[in-house]
């Protein structure tokens, strides 16, 4: 339904375009590399591998598409975590239909688009006296993982969900409270909520 109500937004102002669907991470690295598109939106969360995933992987091949981030996760969740990665731009899906329209004609001019609350949160991380929340040391899968931790699930539910193995998680555990100074998962939780990692 949320696809759908996309493509009708963009249909009705960019009223010759082509567009493509996908219900997966892997139908849309398919159609990333079948096609010749001019832009991509893309959700974090989707069936199969991460959005981040599939981010890493388009901007490996093909730098120059510009890729947009629509997501439900608030921006303090993800949205630096995206841009350092090469996102175009990042954007909620509680945003009104005329602002992604016009995020999609600022990306496809080659400009990056951040709501002004971004900008201002963008501002105060690239503050030279400002130092890095602990959660930006984390690799992609590493953040993952805190935020599966913090939403309640034990290490077997992750292993499963993640398609790892237990000791692979664990592993991950380990370097998660190591790099963030914590000692046990009711103090990732507490940090997580704390800092709004998780719904």
């Amino acid at each position: 339904m949320v696809r759908r109500g996309i493509r009708q937004i963009l249909a009705d102002e960019f009223n010759r375009a082509t567009f493509g669907e996908a219900r997966n991470a892997q139908e849309a690295l398919d159609l990333v590399w079948k096609e010749p598109w001019d832009v991509v939106v893309l959700d974090i969360t989707m069936p199969g591998r991460s959005g981040l995933e599939v981010l890493r992987e388009i901007k490996k091949s093909k730098p120059k598409l510009p890729v947009l981030v629509l997501s439900m996760h608030p921006e303090n969740q993800f949205a630096v975590r995206v841009l350092k990665r090469g996102a175009s731009g990042y954007m909620t899906k509680e945003s009104a239909a005329e602002e992604l329209v016009g995020a999609i004609k600022k990306v496809l001019a080659g400009g990056r688009y951040v709501s002004t609350s971004l900008a201002e949160k963008l501002a105060t991380y690239l503050a030279t006296d400002t130092q890095k929340p602990p959660q930006e040391l984390l690799s992609d899968r590493e953040f993952q993982v805190l935020r599966l931790i913090a939403s309640g699930k034990i290490v077997s539910e992750i292993a499963k969900d993640l398609s790892l193995s237990v000791k692979t998680i664990s592993t991950y555990r380990t370097r998660i409270l190591e790099k963030m100074g914590l000692r046990n998962n009711a103090e990732l939780m507490h940090y997580a909520m704390q800092h709004q990692l998780v719904e």
